[in-house]
Order: C-alpha cells, then structure tokens, then sequence
C-alpha cells in the first residue's frame, strides 16, 4: 500500500518516503515495546499470550 499511493498519484519521487515509512513504523513499534516491558508490569505475560504484532500469522 505504502508503494503503490504515490505511483497512482504519479509522483515516482514520492516513493522513496514512501519506501522509508514502514521501516520507521517497525522501530516505532520495537522501541514502544521495550518501554512498556521495562515500565508495565505483566506486559511480558501478555507478549507470550499473544504472539503477533501486527500482521496475524506473520508478525
């Protein structure tokens, strides 16, 4: 999806950005993670529990 947005709007520039994006947004999220496990307690239970992030089945 984030590929396609700017190819459809016709701006190849737009792609890079738009390539970068879902690298930035998987960081994000580790980064979120480890805070809520270092400041959250049962949050490393709750991980074990459920064992996808985003994506069910994949991540």
């Amino acid at each position: 999806m984030f590929l396609i947005t700017p190819i459809a709007l016709g701006s190849y520039w737009a792609i890079i950005p738009f390539a970068i994006l879902p690298v930035i947004l998987i960081l994000r999220i580790l980064n979120e993670e480890k805070l809520l496990s270092k400041n959250l307690q049962g949050y490393d239970e709750y991980c074990q529990k459920t064992r996808f992030r985003i994506i069910p089945f994949i991540w």
